[in-house]
């Protein structure tokens, strides 16, 4: 058998393997180009354009253009925080555990919290002024002698209000309690 071709049917087509080297060529070229304009335009380490502005506000010289420098601005000397006073408006006696003397004290408290924790003394001043005999009473005349012994009281009283502005309001605040007077007779 013999192949022979008839007269309707085309004769092959040559030039395949040609053609196939001109596409591979041609998908390489576009390939390339399109990586070296993504590197170009898109690059995998280019700083972020904030970094030029931070760049710029870093350096104590000139900025790129010979702009202004750098000036530090002077902040004044201030409290971060401001501390807030509060003091009971009668002074508090009463008897000492296991003595005939007693006690009087002023007390004040502070916070460095906002006005709230003062507006909830104020508030439960009466439940607080309690809280602070009952303490007072727990204390003998030797424990409340002396600046340990001041520092004990003033500790006590300070967990006592805390702990019945925490029962009442749901939060204490009082950092500090001070005796304006505190006479022992």
């Amino acid at each position: 058998m013999t192949d022979t071709l008839s007269p309707d049917t085309p004769p092959p087509r040559k030039g395949g393997l040609l053609g196939k080297i001109i596409a591979f060529l041609l998908g390489g070229i576009l390939f390339g180009a399109g990586g070296y304009a993504a590197a170009t335009f898109f690059p995998l380490n280019a700083d972020p354009p904030a970094s030029d502005v931070l760049r710029l506000i870093e350096s104590d010289g000139a900025g790129m253009d010979g702009g202004p420098k750098k000036v530090p601005k002077v902040l004044p000397d201030a409290s971060v925080f401001e501390t807030r006073y509060y003091q009971f408006p009668e002074p508090l006696t009463t008897n000492l555990r296991a003595s005939r003397r007693f006690l009087q004290i002023s007390v004040g408290v502070s916070t460095q919290y906002d006005e709230t924790v003062i507006e909830n003394v104020e508030t439960h001043a009466l439940a607080l002024q309690s809280d602070i005999l009952a303490v007072m009473s727990t204390f003998g005349e030797e424990e409340v002698t002396g600046q340990a012994g001041r520092d004990a009281l003033s500790n006590a009283l300070k967990d006592a209000m805390n702990s019945r502005l925490e029962d009442l309001e749901g939060f204490g605040g009082i950092e500090g309690v001070f005796f304006p007077s505190f006479v022992m007779q």
